[in-house]
């Protein structure tokens, strides 16, 4: 059994619906245990952060970075940094934006930057890009072209309706590697011996 956690900051609604897409793909992968964490439940609930094998960090891209509830989630980590409680966990990372470019990979980065501070390990999309051929479409997944983790585009004006399908289908499938990735570490992780 392995546990991932999700732990996200959504502002208006959409993040939220991303992250149980990401939720459904990892609960695809049997034996995994998936719990969905608002960032606003972090502290109340950090022994299910502090237990999980894989966390995997969303948040919407305003201005060109992570959200300032994420930024103040992220702060509050620094309590699981200064006691490497978070060492060898896997990290991965989802976002999104109105702009189909919307300088997302920003956010990504925030979000490598803080699994590497924590000496976590980064598991990436996995997909090669879509939609960018002649006969490529929007219905693609990772439409967006993400490497380091999955983005998704919804128009400023419309609510989680907006969000194309494929967007949703690629979360699932970051959700279903990180799932695989964790049993696989969990499966093969050696104990250490008592010195």
């Amino acid at each position: 059994m392995s546990n991932v956690a999700i732990v996200f900051h959504s502002g208006y609604g959409h993040t939220k619906a991303l992250a149980e897409a990401v939720a459904a793909g990892a609960e695809q992968v049997a034996g995994t245990k998936v719990s969905l964490i608002p960032v606003a439940e972090a502290e109340q609930r950090e022994a299910e952060l502090d237990a999980a094998d894989a966390i995997i960090f969303g948040s919407p891209t305003y201005m060109g970075g992570v959200s300032a509830d994420f930024a103040k989630f992220k702060d509050w980590t620094s309590k699981r940094w200064m006691s490497r409680t978070w060492q060898d966990k896997l990290a991965a990372g989802f976002t999104g934006s109105a702009s189909w470019n919307g300088d997302k990979h920003n956010t990504l980065y925030q979000f490598v930057t803080l699994a590497a501070q924590h000496g976590m390990i980064w598991v990436g999309l996995g997909l090669p890009p879509g939609n960018n051929h002649s006969k490529g479409s929007i219905e693609d997944l990772n439409r967006t072209g993400a490497s380091i983790g999955a983005m998704a585009q919804a128009n400023a004006d419309q609510g989680v309706e907006g969000i194309a399908p494929s967007d949703f289908k690629t979360m699932n499938e970051l959700g279903k590697r990180v799932a695989l990735a964790a049993a696989r570490w969990t499966a093969t992780a050696p104990v250490a011996k008592a010195a």
